[in-house]
């Protein structure tokens, strides 16, 4: 694995950008189940809960617009894993949950936008 500078401040940003999403999320009346949840299909940033809803929220931050919108990197592929991740966390519960895929854009200067039912 590569450790260059590059490398070093996309994961400050990246963290940088959680932080502020949980945040956000929580004056929103969400609460927090679980942060950078790691399973065999991958890793959501933060799962949350409003009501009886458990959320999977793909946190994207960005430094500036040249790569388009934050919500513009969560490919095809990353929803493909972030589905397989949900159905991974759901197994372990003993109860049927309603469940939602968001995504939140955090911008340079702290802007949040908070996309619900992105995919």
């Amino acid at each position: 694995m590569s450790h260059s500078p590059q490398d070093l401040h996309k994961k400050i940003l990246g963290k940088r950008g959680e932080a502020l999403a949980e945040k956000y999320l929580k004056k929103q009346g969400f609460s927090l189940i679980k942060r950078n949840y790691e399973t065999p299909f991958g890793e959501a940033d933060l799962i949350v809960k409003k009501g009886e809803e458990v959320v999977f929220v793909e946190v994207k931050t960005r430094s500036g617009d040249g790569y388009g919108s934050p919500a513009e990197g969560v490919t095809k592929a990353k929803q493909a894993r972030y589905k397989k991740i949900a159905a991974y966390y759901i197994s372990g519960l003993e109860e049927e949950v309603a469940v939602r895929f968001d995504v939140v854009e955090v911008f340079d200067g702290g802007r949040v936008e908070h996309i619900e039912d992105a995919f």
